[in-house]
C-alpha cells in the first residue's frame, strides 16, 4: 500500500520531470480529483494508506496529463467567476482571461433598469451563468455546437441559473430575433487566425476547433456579429467582446463604424488588451 503523501509525491515528481509548468498545483489537483483529498486533508492525512482503487484513478490521470490532455477535462469541471462548470471533449474550457469581459459587463449591467442580455457563442454557459447570477441579467444563451450545448444545458442546472437556450449559428439566427430588445449583447467568438490553430499549444489542440477558428484574419466573427447583431440593440445598449492579443483596435474601429461610442478596452493580468465595451448610439 502507498500513502497518500506517497502518491501525490509520484504524481508531482512526474509531471515535474516531464516538463510540466505548475507540478505541484497539478498534482494537487489529480489527487484531490482521485482520492477527495484537498490540499489542506493532503496535510493532515498524508500518512493515510491510499486505497489500490483511488491509486488506480491516480495513475490513470497522471498517465492522461502526460498526453498532455487537460487538466480541467481529466477531473471534468473547472472554476469561473466562483462557479463550478462540467467541462470536457467538445467544449472550450472556461479561462481566467475571460473574467475580464465578465467584469466589464457587471459594471455596464449595474445601473441599468433592465438587464436583457443575449450571449452569442456561449460555449460552456460560463459567462451566461456568471451574469445571470452575478447581475441577475436575464439571459439568452445561443451556442451551435451540439457537444457544447449539451455542457450549455448541464452547468445551467449545476448552478441552479435562468437562462433560455438556443442551438443556433449567430451567422443565421439572427434573423429569429427582433430589432431592439437587448441591453447588452456579449461573445467570446472564435479569435485564432486559421493559420496559426496548429501552433497553438499542445493542451489547446484538444479543444474544439470551431470554438478556435476564427477565419483567415480572426474576425470573422467580430464583423459579422457587430454587421448581424448591433441592430438588436436597444438604444443605450451595450456590446461587448472578448479579444485576442492584437485584435483592440481594428474591433474598436469595427464598432465605431457601426454607431458604436463610449468604446473602452481592459486589459488581463498580463497586460493584453482582453476585453472591449461600447454602446450604440445609432441603430
Amino acid at each position: 500500500m502507498i500513502t497518500l503523501k506517497q502518491a501525490y509525491l509520484r504524481c508531482r515528481d512526474t509531471l515535474k520531470n516531464n516538463g510540466f509548468d505548475a507540478p505541484e498545483f497539478e498534482a494537487h489537483t489529480l489527487v484531490e480529483a482521485a482520492t477527495g483529498f484537498d490540499r489542506t486533508k493532503l496535510t493532515v492525512n498524508g500518512n493515510a494508506e491510499l486505497s489500490a482503487d483511488k491509486e488506480q484513478t491516480l495513475i490513470a490521470y497522471t498517465q492522461k496529463r502526460l498526453l498532455h490532455i487537460p487538466l480541467q477535462y481529466i477531473i471534468g469541471s473547472w472554476n469561473f467567476c466562483g462557479f463550478d462548470f462540467y467541462v470536457g471533449d467538445g467544449v472550450l474550457i472556461p479561462r481566467d482571461d475571460t473574467e475580464v469581459l465578465v467584469g466589464l459587463c457587471k459594471k455596464f449591467l449595474q445601473n441599468r433598469p433592465n438587464k436583457k442580455t443575449i450571449d452569442l457563442c456561449a460555449g460552456s454557459g460560463a459567462i451566461s451563468v456568471a451574469l445571470n447570477k452575478l447581475c441577475n441579467a436575464d439571459v439568452t444563451a445561443v451556442e451551435l455546437s451540439d457537444k457544447a450545448f449539451i455542457f450549455l444545458q448541464k452547468n445551467i442546472q449545476l448552478n441552479n441559473a435562468d437562462i433560455s437556450l438556443v442551438n443556433g449559428d449567430v451567422f443565421e439566427c439572427h434573423k429569429d430575433f427582433d430589432d431592439g430588445q437587448y441591453d447588452l449583447i456579449v461573445s467570446n467568438p472564435p479569435y485564432i487566425k486559421r493559420s496559426e490553430l496548429s501552433t497553438l499549444q499542445k493542451e489547446v489542440q484538444f479543444e474544439p476547433k470551431m470554438a478556435l477558428d476564427g477565419g483567415e484574419t480572426g474576425f470573422d466573427f467580430y464583423e459579422a456579429i457587430i454587421r448581424l447583431w448591433s441592430s438588436k440593440l436597444v438604444y443605450g445598449g451595450a456590446l461587448a467582446f472578448e479579444l485576442g492579443e492584437g485584435q483592440a483596435d481594428y474591433v474598436k474601429s469595427l464598432m465605431k463604424s457601426a454607431g458604436f461610442s463610449n468604446i473602452r478596452t481592459e486589459n488581463d493580468f498580463g497586460g493584453t488588451q482582453r476585453a472591449i465595451i461600447g454602446t450604440i448610439i445609432n441603430n
